[in-house]
């Protein structure tokens, strides 16, 4: 019965970390968050450790005075750092950064920060569904590797980053503006020529499905 009842407590503790992850005023990104490397990663270990080391230490440069009152997600991959949330102000979302862009191995910053008020737990619970939602449809796709796409989601917009072929790029683009719920797609992936992926991709993409109609617009940054 002890044990049963600290498997419930367990499961129940788990089904709730979504929801207590939006209550961090300063989040890092996913990649850093779960604490795990795949091997199907384009990047190296040692890239993959560098870019969990950006997100820390990033999350950590915020400065002082504005701390209080915003919320911020720092996600780093191959050394490009995105960074979005809210904060109160303009002043506060230039300093933020500017710190982050001192740090090693930060070769590109993406300052997606909203000046607005704090987005609510609701909210962000909801771009973590859309987030679900696009990686499945990236695995049921069978045309490439959700393992080489990078999801975030902020405010109903998707952030796509990654390491990929132009054609990968394009179906991953196509398929994030025709998810549910997705307001804008926002490309922040990598296009290294085909023979350049086929170097450090072991595996290629899967078979091809038709990919529905276009619908959210997509910004190139």
């Amino acid at each position: 019965m002890k044990k049963m009842t600290l498997t419930l407590a367990t499961a129940a503790l788990i089904s709730t970390l979504p929801l207590l992850q939006g209550c961090v005023p300063v989040v890092i990104g996913a990649g850093a968050a779960a604490g795990v490397m795949t091997a199907h990663d384009r990047r190296s270990t040692g890239v993959q450790t560098d870019d969990e080391t950006i997100e820390w230490k990033a999350a950590g440069r915020v400065p002082e005075q504005f701390k209080a009152g915003s919320h911020l997600n720092f996600t780093a991959y191959n050394g490009h750092l995105l960074i979005s949330g809210e904060v109160f102000n303009a002043e506060a979302k230039a300093a933020v950064a500017e710190a982050a862009q001192k740090i090693e191995g930060v070769k590109l910053v993406y300052n997606e920060i909203a000046v607005a008020p704090v987005s609510t737990l609701g909210n962000r619970s909801n771009d973590s569904y859309i987030t679900s939602k696009l990686k499945a449809r990236l695995v049921d796709s069978n045309q490439l590797s959700a393992n080489h796409i990078k999801v975030v989601t902020e405010n109903t917009v998707a952030y796509l980053m990654g390491l990929v072929t132009d054609h990968e790029a394009k179906i991953a683009v196509q398929i994030a503006r025709t998810t549910d719920g997705v307001r804008k797609v926002v490309n922040l992936m990598e296009v290294l020529p085909d023979a350049d992926i086929k170097r450090i991709d072991s595996s290629a993409p899967g078979g091809a499905r038709n990919v529905p109609p276009t619908s959210a617009p997509v910004e190139n940054r």
